[in-house]
């Protein structure tokens, strides 16, 4: 074989080694890939704006709740499955942080934001947010001529007991925020009095949302439930009417304001992403307009862009809260895992 002959088969080789990276060309990634919990949802006319504006297609990749997404892409750090990691709420900043998991990117977009969202760091962009609050149904308590609630201290009254069902914090992501809403309330070591009180007035405590909304809460649409009060989302009664059989003028269910724990989702370029360019262009998306528009409708939260429209029903059924309670990241990382213990030792055994 002459040297032309070699050198000719060689460059094949080579070719034929790295293939996926299209050798001897300029070939461009054709798809972006965002990693997310199971609840993220986008309509659509949406998606398919994103990849017309990108010119890439969308893949979403859903791997369980927010906490098991972020555990998994830790295990991945430096190479991960996707471009773009959704759903890190303020209970898993910490987590990711110090897990060195994203790269640096901030978007233009974010001079867009309502004041108080600012990004938390150089790697994390703030999405949505939502509110865990009480949720009350309204027929039980105007057939049992009750004043409903109206503050997290008046669960604690007689006339509440055995009303109340709560979420676990260790299994339950709008259990945790329940609990972190009574340690803002009531300090780090007053919030056990607070329980102890709870306990004693027959609060219920089981594992997850969709137990203590769908079976347990009696305001649910078709629940079997028997409790009136039960720990859930801002824009619950909203969902009620639009999820309805039939056109409702008032919502079966209402929020009280007081108590309700705010959580900002954030969203983060993958360090190591296969398709950085991708990625920047995705999250500088989820902060448009046109996405940021439809939040509300698919996932049932807030949008963080200023002078966003609102559906319709959260205007007249849904609420902000005015004056929602927050922790700092850091002060979750520090005290969280010894509150669930205590909260455990309290109500559960």
């Amino acid at each position: 074989m002459n040297r032309r002959a070699k050198l000719v088969a060689l460059l094949a080789l080579a070719c034929l080694v790295v293939v996926v990276t299209g050798c001897g060309s300029d070939k461009k990634p054709t798809e972006v890939v965002l990693v997310t919990h199971d609840s993220f949802a986008m309509s659509k006319s949406v998606k398919r704006a994103f990849e017309q504006e990108s010119g890439l297609t969308l893949r979403i990749l859903q791997g369980g709740d927010a906490a098991e997404v972020v555990n998994k892409s830790l295990l991945t750090a430096g190479k991960p499955q996707g471009d773009v990691i959704f759903g890190i709420d303020d209970n898993l900043v910490s987590r990711v942080e110090g897990g060195d998991l994203l790269a640096d990117y901030t978007p233009a977009a974010t001079s867009e934001l309502e004041p108080g969202y600012a990004q938390v760091s150089h790697n994390l962009t703030p999405i949505d947010h939502g509110e865990v609050c009480l949720n009350y149904d309204r027929a039980w308590f105007r057939t049992h001529d009750v004043a409903p609630p109206k503050t997290l201290s008046d669960l604690r009254l007689p006339r509440y007991r055995d009303l109340l069902v709560v979420e676990n914090p260790a299994t339950s992501s709008p259990g945790l925020a329940f609990l972190l809403a009574t340690v803002a309330r009531y300090g780090s070591n007053g919030w056990q009095g607070y329980w102890r009180k709870l306990r004693a007035n027959g609060v219920l405590s089981v594992d997850g949302w969709e137990e203590a909304y769908t079976q347990q809460f009696s305001g649910a649409a078709g629940s079997p439930g028997k409790r009136p009060i039960v720990v859930s989302y801002a824009t619950s009664p909203a969902a009620e009417v639009i999820f309805a059989g039939k056109p409702l003028t008032e919502s079966p269910t209402a929020a009280v304001e007081d108590g309700c724990f705010r959580q900002v989702e954030y969203a983060g370029v993958l360090r190591g992403a296969p398709n950085p360019d991708g990625a920047r262009k995705l999250v500088d998306f989820m902060l448009s307009q046109q996405f940021q528009a439809d939040v509300p409708g698919s996932m049932f939260v807030y949008p963080v862009r200023s002078h966003v429209p609102l559906p319709a029903a959260f205007t007249k059924h849904a609420i902000v809260p005015a004056s929602p309670l927050s922790l700092s990241s850091d002060k979750i990382a520090a005290g969280r895992d010894g509150w669930v213990q205590q909260w455990t030792d309290i109500v559960v055994r």
